[in-house]
């Protein structure tokens, strides 16, 4: 037969010296071979299918423990269905594709394995992940066969949020207005760092998200950058937690944010917040008036107060070195609170009556405050120290301290105030301050300090969670509001150094115990 009709190609078994003629027009190449699939196909095990999908987005996977050492890259894909699924990168494995990694790029995928993911912090529906090994082949599709979506969240709403919270089973994505923003980046920006945005959901319930180091720092500093009003945000991959009877969303590192018209599905809403005119102010200055972490003098601090409006929801902290003048005696050390609401007690010839509680017989505890004006170069001030930055200060309860005076029929709100709360007059301290909306007010002018700092220690970021009211223990607050002091685990934020005063305390409560 002639060869000009069609080629004999020789394969030669292993196992023999025969060989088989095949025409070589029967021969079908390897890459036609392989079938093209979808993500809802696949299977555990190898696949030397093909799946075509858009690269969302990818991030590093880090070993705090061992100093932030690469462990692999995630990634999440979707297919021309609109199916999301999770891959991964070994570190060791990333040099071969690192340098193809772009967000929103369309890749063919093929000859990787596909396992059963993880039950916890799932960043997608289906229950299988695919992982690149060494035959991957992970290339750009400039013309895919269908069109594949340049999206893909999950949003959910307050309800299936508040379904999720606490589980760690699912981190979905969440879309809403920008209301308000706290950050305690300062510039240049240290350990640490934490930004808090109020975020309003459908329904208008608000919720807040939580960013930590790295991403603070670049959420801080993009929002402060911005020309325009950011109303719109978009955040994915959230963790969302319940404390208390309270929703809060923390970012995770899969995290990543996006504003107004950065989204297709961010832009509906960015038209409708924009065609409402909400008259909010803009995010980029409130973030400014709540990232003051810096010494001022009081002269600056009573300026700031004076001439800037009142913000509802403010926290302007600063730090303070001055010089106790006096401490106001008259005005006493500490007072008998409500266990329950933390309010000054009425005491009355038989019990202790809680107005705020309409409780007759409440059950009080006795708390530190402490009144003291100090002065600077620039200036005098009134400053006040409760109850958690006393004791964690001098490293005794007021209720212990009442033990030390020891007088007789008298009641201990009006006891004499104990030697080492007078012994701070005309001492030097570093204070840490915050500023609310209750500072603006004409009738209190007075500020609250959050921290005593001791000289070997450096000033520290604030901790706080928004608990929607101001953050003090003041029980003479107008309109008998109560201002709590809480942080991300419950616990007070002011905390002074241990060692801060407790040699000599130390020893008089162990007097006080042997008493």
């Amino acid at each position: 037969m002639s060869s000009s009709l069609f080629q004999l190609n020789s394969i030669t078994r292993s196992d023999s010296s025969m060989h088989l003629l095949i025409p070589s027009d029967l021969l079908i190449p390897v890459a036609m071979a392989i079938s093209k699939v979808f993500f809802s196909d696949l299977k555990s095990g190898k696949c030397s299918s093909v799946v075509e999908a858009r690269l969302l987005w990818f991030w590093e996977a880090r070993n705090v423990k061992r100093g932030g050492e690469l462990m692999w890259v995630d990634m999440l894909l979707i297919d021309v269905n609109s199916t999301l699924m999770q891959a991964t990168i070994n570190a060791n494995r990333l040099p071969k594709f690192r340098e193809r990694l772009a967000a929103w790029t369309m890749y063919s995928v093929s000859g990787f394995d596909v396992a059963r993911c993880a039950q916890n912090f799932k960043l997608a529906d289906s229950s299988l992940m695919i992982r690149f090994d060494d035959s991957t082949e992970f290339d750009v599709l400039s013309d895919p066969v269908s069109p594949i979506h340049a999206e893909g969240f999950r949003f959910r709403n307050q309800t299936e949020l508040v379904g999720l919270a606490n589980t760690n089973t699912q981190l979905p994505d969440i879309i809403g207005e920008i209301v308000a923003v706290k950050s305690t980046v300062s510039d240049p920006p240290e350990d640490k760092n934490r930004v808090m945005v109020t975020v309003k959901l459908e329904n208008d319930v608000s919720v807040t998200l939580s960013l930590f180091d790295a991403q603070a720092v670049s959420f801080h500093q993009k929002l402060g950058g911005m020309r325009s009003d950011p109303k719109v945000i978009v955040a994915t991959s959230i963790n969302p937690k319940m404390v208390g009877e309270r929703l809060f969303l923390n970012a995770t590192s899969g995290t990543h944010v996006y504003y107004d018209k950065e989204t297709h599905a961010g832009e509906p809403l960015f038209h409708r917040l924009v065609a409402r005119d909400t008259g909010l102010p803009s995010a980029a200055a409130l973030l400014k008036s709540y990232a003051k972490v810096e010494p001022v003098t009081i002269a600056e601090l009573t300026n700031f107060i004076t001439t800037d409006p009142p913000q509802v929801m403010s926290y302007v902290y600063a730090i303070i070195s001055f010089v106790v003048s006096r401490v106001e005696a008259d005005k006493g050390w500490c007072y008998v609170a409500c266990s329950k609401c933390s309010k000054k007690l009425q005491r009355t010839v038989t019990s202790f009556e809680c107005a705020r509680c309409n409780n007759l017989h409440a059950v009080g505890s006795l708390r530190y405050r402490v009144e003291m004006v100090v002065t600077d170069d620039t200036a005098e001030g009134t400053f006040v120290c409760f109850d958690g930055v006393m004791t964690k200060f001098h490293n005794l309860r007021a209720s212990e301290a009442v033990q030390l005076l020891a007088e007789e029929g008298v009641n201990p709100e009006d006891s004499v105030m104990p030697p080492f709360v007078a012994g701070m007059e005309g001492k030097t301290y570093t204070f840490q301050v915050r500023v609310t909306s209750y500072n603006f007010t004409v009738n209190h002018q007075t500020f609250t300090v959050s921290r005593i700092i001791n000289e070997v220690e450096r000033a520290p970021a604030p901790d706080f969670v928004d608990d929607g009211g101001d953050d003090n223990e003041d029980d003479d607050a107008p309109n008998g509001t109560i201002n709590r002091e809480k942080s991300g685990s419950g616990k007070g934020s002011c905390e002074s150094s241990k060692s801060a005063g407790k040699k000599p305390i130390g020893n008089v409560r162990k007097r006080a115990r042997i008493a």
